[in-house]
């Protein structure tokens, strides 16, 4: 009993179904990733730049009013110090300016005391400076002036600190955050190669498991096609035992009794007077006897000509075509080329049958009024033949021919002698039976 063969197409599909789910799941994973590395970058790394940007305005206000403050105290300029308003006012407003822009770019891991402390420091210093101011305009210059020393430039160089201390806060946080995206990079880089290699497993796994299969199968299906080759075999050698044995029969037992009964119907005849009514009954009946007779020995014939086995396949197709002719009204013409090797009784049925079932469904189905049927002997083949200008052989809709019972027995012919059968349709239009097989008798009996 032959093992049955489960279908891969489940298993192919359920790991298909593994498959696709990774490719989803590693897909959100590295959109999750790259999300992250855009949020990284957009909240830390672009806002750290415009911050230290910003910052780095502030530091160089405040220098300016350091060198401002210096040059007031120690410079040889001769204008009066309340001159010097119209350019800290400048810088204060840029000042002002820039630290509004700073605290909406502010780091969110900074603390806020720091922009608090650094927003009152200012503050504390221009109001300093608004107390300097009025002094000198009051003509208090000394005291103005050591108000900047004792006051104002260290509150300068305090607001210059911080300042200083947030940028490397800043420097440091990106830092980290460049660190953090190569280590986010690596990550995802290790999670891809994980995966490739993930994936080349699993199409490694299916590959075999696929060539693991499709032996099986082809395995299954040899045993099967021998199976099936083996009861054609057999099949095919009882319908011709059978035949055979009914063609002798028709022949041997019917045509015997038939022939007797003729005889003996002559026999009565004679004994009886010429004018007698029976003679012409039993003329009658004589005449059936011997039309009967005539047709079970076509009838044997056809089943199995004796001619085959007596003179051969070439003789038999002699015997053959004009036997259809007369049948069937189709005009036959015989091409023959060559003279083969001696055949024997195995290839000859074999391409009998062929011939037979051929001109059988030129006669049903071509609807031609001629045909042509050639045999050719190329070195250690047999060539055969028929062609009509008819209808065509009828056509699938995937293009192949339609096969009925007498092409699967032509074909089956064909490959017990391990030659070759094909039905094609010729530019001319009709249909086209061509038989090739080897001469040889190495094939399997």
């Amino acid at each position: 009993m032959t093992k049955s063969i489960v279908s891969p197409t489940g298993r192919l599909l359920a790991g298909l179904a593994v498959t696709l789910a990774a490719v989803g799941v590693f897909s959100f994973y590295a959109l999750r990733q790259i999300r992250g590395l855009e949020d990284l970058q957009t909240s830390t790394v672009d806002r750290n730049r415009k911050d230290s940007l910003q910052l780095l305005r502030i530091q160089n206000d405040l220098n300016q009013l350091g060198i401002a403050m210096r040059d007031i105290l120690y410079g040889d300029d001769p204008y009066p110090l309340a001159a010097w308003k119209k350019q800290f006012d400048g810088h204060r407003n840029d000042l002002d300016d820039a630290l509004s822009l700073e605290a909406q770019l502010a780091p969110v891991a900074r603390d806020p005391n720091r922009q608090h402390y650094l927003a009152a420091s200012l503050a504390q210093f221009w109001s300093s400076a608004d107390r300097m101011f009025e002094m000198a305009a009051q003509g208090q210059d000394r005291e103005a002036r050591g108000m900047i020393r004792t006051s104002l430039e260290a509150q300068q160089g305090a607001l210059a600190s911080t300042v200083a201390r947030l940028l490397v806060q800043n420097n440091d946080a990106e830092q980290d955050a460049a660190a953090r995206i190569q280590g986010i990079y690596l990550g995802v880089a290790r999670n891809v190669y994980l995966f490739l290699a993930a994936v080349l497993l699993a199409i490694f796994g299916t590959t075999l498991y696929l060539i693991y299969s499709n032996r099986r199968l082809f395995e299954h299906l040899a045993a099967v096609s021998e199976h099936r080759s083996d009861l054609a075999r057999k099949l095919i050698a009882v319908q011709e035992e059978t035949l055979h044995s009914l063609s002798r029969e028709l022949h041997d037992e019917f045509g015997q009794v038939l022939t007797a009964i003729g005889a003996m119907l002559r026999r009565a005849e004679k004994h009886l007077p010429a004018d007698s009514p029976f003679c012409t009954d039993l003329r009658e009946v004589r005449e059936v006897a011997q039309a009967t007779l005539e047709k079970t020995r076509n009838l044997s014939q056809l089943m199995h000509p004796s001619i085959l086995d007596d003179g051969g396949l070439e003789k038999a197709i002699d015997w053959y075509l004009p036997v259809f002719e007369k049948q069937t009204g189709i005009k036959v013409r015989y091409e023959k080329k060559g003279t083969g090797q001696e055949i024997t009784d195995r290839v000859a049925i074999h391409v009998y049958r062929v011939l037979q079932e051929a001109l059988n469904n030129l006669a049903k189905h071509s609807g031609s009024a001629q045909a042509v049927v050639r045999l050719e002997f190329p070195a250690g083949r047999l060539k055969l033949e028929v062609e009509d200008r008819g209808t065509g052989v009828p056509e699938q809709r995937n293009g192949s021919a339609r096969r009925g019972i007498g092409m699967t027995a032509m074909r089956e012919r064909a490959e017990l002698l391990q030659g070759t059968f094909e039905v094609t349709r010729p530019g001319e239009g009709g249909t086209l039976v061509r038989l090739d097989v080897p001469l040889t008798d190495s094939y399997e009996q």
